[in-house]
């Protein structure tokens, strides 16, 4: 069951991870990158810019969910028609970019990214060292950081590989929402449980309903395949009083 909710998470990924390692004269540094920048493309109906690199592509859209994109967005908002610049800056490295605006949020032109030593250490210290430079850039997208990597496993879901991670951030687990799922109901204790849970909308409230139903100590494939076919608390409690009796 787990696999199948995976998938949405995994069709995420492909869309930010290139199929082969690049090769550059210099090793930190990343090209062949551009951006698109749209008034109205973004989820409902935000502008938004998709950074673009080979085969990969991500869509930023400009609603204060990706702070360190407030410098780009500030840019490519003008009105005036013509050149512009901005550069995203991350503990990740920077995305520096240049091009042509032909309104506020239109235009397009083409990036450089350049990673942080500091940055790739630390992953390495954690075991998150990516194989290829594109992994980082798309850690730089969807703000994957060394302290997510660090809180996920402070609550016992320590991301496995630079994808756990990637994914992670990009579909918002946070520690917080590791924390809240935790209860009698819920054994959580890997990173991919939780990234199935984020994905088919299960929360605390959720699995705190189950275990208000009777329901213990279940595992992150059952909740999430109740959650799936629409199974609630209170209908869970419905049918134990229906049938005379109490989940196990």
């Amino acid at each position: 069951m787990k696999a199948l909710y995976l998938a949405g998470a995994a069709a995420l990924l492909s869309t930010l991870a290139c199929s082969a390692p690049t090769a550059a004269a210099d090793p930190l540094v990343l090209n062949d990158i551009s951006w698109i920048a749209e008034s109205a493309g973004g989820k409902k109906g935000a502008p938004r810019v998709r950074i673009q690199h080979r085969n990969s592509n991500s869509d930023q859209t400009f609603d204060g969910s990706r702070p360190h994109f407030a410098a780009a967005e500030a840019a490519l908002g003008r009105k005036t028609p013509g050149p512009v610049s901005f550069t995203v800056t991350h503990e990740a490295g920077t995305l520096a970019c240049s091009g042509t605006l032909t309104g506020a949020f239109e235009g397009k032109g083409a990036c450089r990214f350049t990673s942080d030593p500091a940055f790739e250490r630390a992953l390495d210290e954690r075991g998150l060292s990516p194989d290829q430079r594109s992994t980082l850039l798309a850690m730089l997208l969807v703000d994957a950081t060394i302290g997510l990597a660090d809180g996920l496993t402070r609550e016992g879901v320590r991301p496995k590989d630079a994808d756990d991670l990637i994914a992670a951030a990009a579909l918002d687990v946070r520690p917080e929402y590791v924390r809240d799922l935790k209860s009698e109901a819920l054994v959580l204790t890997d990173i991919e449980d939780a990234i199935a849970c984020k994905a088919l909308g299960v929360d605390g409230a959720y699995v705190r309903g189950l275990a208000a139903a009777g329901y213990r100590k279940l595992s992150a494939d059952a909740v999430v395949g109740m959650k799936a076919t629409g199974v609630t608390g209170d209908y869970a409690q419905a049918m134990n009083r229906a049938a005379g009796g109490t989940a196990n």
